[in-house]
């Protein structure tokens, strides 16, 4: 899919169009995924198990692993369980988290057609060295199945936006829910933690950017090249949410998945500046106030956004779909 390249438009994307933000023409988009019924046909008579091994297969095309997908979630997807949901160990590090000033020009180049500007990587900066106790990471991002259960024994609980009237997207359980609050991220974690007698929580920045990157901060989870048939991002021509994990070869290095695109996802932290660094006043800091930090990038946002050390947040608009996952302490 052709983009339409943001580099005249630098800081205005939250001026823009939906689809002019995204580099989108604004004609009809012939999606390459519009067709899957030869997918179909492949899949048809596989059973969950051999669905999983689809979509965890690392020579399997996306279109198969997506209609494994989108098929698993209407037989049961078996990798999913509220109560006991897949964890990740991430062992303790003493890391480095964030980035050098000077890189901050070469990176606005790098991803010029963006539309970014330094002020949104500056916040990124400086470069520090922090500690990083061992915890556990959910291996995917929370699903609307998972979030269903919830809000049925806590009847009063945020809906999500993206469940239009509040109907539960049966035929989206095991995509990442999105569209909530970071106060019913943190509710669910709660309402896990005292289901389970286990110690949920958002993870922290300093821990979501060593998930993804690994102790050699790679620049995305699966390494330092952009590459668009790994996550789902604009760049993957998805334009919807997908089932979690079916980009397995964008694993972070730990194996954790989906830590780039598909839902941008909050962490524990406000937006402050790392130690002696320096509060950046951009549009979302003026707009907003006080904001809840997000990772990742998300199936409406370009691939700036899925870099590892990236730092943003919800600006009021419909395009930022966020959702999130859950740290454990062990």
């Amino acid at each position: 899919m052709q983009l339409i390249s943001l580099a005249n438009k630098k800081g205005e994307l939250n001026n823009l169009s939906f689809r002019e933000a995204m580099g989108l023409p604004e004609d009809y988009i012939n999606l390459n995924i519009h067709d899957l019924s030869k997918e179909f046909n492949l899949i048809q008579k596989l059973d969950e198990k051999s669905l999983i091994n689809v979509i965890e297969s690392l020579n399997e095309p996306l279109k198969k692993r997506y209609a494994a997908g989108l098929m698993l979630n209407l037989l049961g997807d078996t990798r999913i369980c509220t109560l006991d949901p897949q964890m990740v160990t991430i062992p303790s590090n003493h890391i480095y988290i964030g980035l050098d000033k000077e890189d901050v020009p070469r990176i606005v180049e790098q991803y010029n057609e963006t539309g970014i500007i330094e002020e949104w990587i500056e916040k990124e900066t400086p470069k520090i060295k922090v500690d990083v106790k061992t915890f556990k990471i959910s291996k995917y991002p929370i699903t609307n199945m998972e979030f269903k259960d919830f809000i049925n024994d806590q009847y009063g609980e945020e809906t999500p936006s993206s469940w239009e009237f509040g109907r539960y997207p049966i035929e989206k359980g095991n995509h990442p829910v999105y569209t909530i609050t970071p106060e019913t991220a943190e509710n669910y974690a709660h309402w896990l933690s005292k289901k389970t007698g286990r110690k949920f929580r958002l993870p922290t920045e300093y821990e979501w950017e060593y998930a993804a990157g690994g102790a050699d901060q790679l620049e995305f989870p699966w390494g330092n090249e952009f590459l668009e048939n790994k996550c789902n991002t604009v760049e993957a021509g998805i334009l919807d949410s997908t089932p979690v994990g079916i980009f397995p070869d964008g694993s972070s290095p730990f194996g954790v998945l989906d830590m780039a695109g598909n839902i941008e996802e909050y962490v524990a932290d406000n937006y402050q500046p790392y130690s002696k660094g320096s509060i950046v006043e951009d549009d979302l800091l003026k707009k907003a106030g006080s904001y809840r930090v997000a990772r990742g990038g998300s199936f409406t946002r370009l691939k700036d956004l899925a870099r590892c050390k990236r730092r943003h947040g919800k600006f009021p608009s419909d395009l930022y779909v966020m959702g999130f996952r859950l740290a454990e302490d062990i």
